[in-house]
């Protein structure tokens, strides 16, 4: 299972809307036939970036196209204890991610999945996170 970080879904609506093939795009083709997915926390960025944009009702349509096509992950039971843990033991290295980052990392966890990101320096200290750079 690979989980695609909002880094990721901005890159590849840029190079889709330039149809001009780049990192995401290259990456999203030697994923083909796994199963992916996004936090809905991903999805909750992607849809307040397309609210703020300037053109935000092509931008939302597209991005709500996008979202129908992945699995959307929501948090469980145990959620909530395994991002307190985490977010703690950051906070005892006086590690910095932000609250959003570690929801999205949680997600992925819990969906035993790898993170494909572009923020490889935030996610790469999550303890038990498995990323992927482009």
């Amino acid at each position: 299972m690979i989980h695609f970080d909002t880094s990721f879904l901005v890159d590849l609506l840029r190079e889709t809307a330039r149809a001009k093939p780049g990192p995401a795009t290259t990456l999203l083709d030697t994923v083909m036939g796994e199963a992916v997915g996004i936090s809905v926390f991903v999805a909750c960025e992607l849809f307040a970036g397309a609210e703020l944009s300037i053109r935000s009702s092509q931008e939302l349509q597209r991005v709500g196209r996008l979202c129908e096509t992945l699995h959307i992950a929501y948090p469980d039971d145990r959620f909530a204890p395994t991002y307190g843990r985490l977010l703690a033991d950051q906070e005892r290295h006086r590690q910095k991610i932000s609250l959003m980052d570690m929801l999205i990392a949680v997600s992925a966890i819990l969906a035993e999945a790898s993170l494909v990101t572009r923020n490889l320096r935030d996610f790469s200290r999550v303890p038990g996170l498995r990323v992927v750079g482009y």
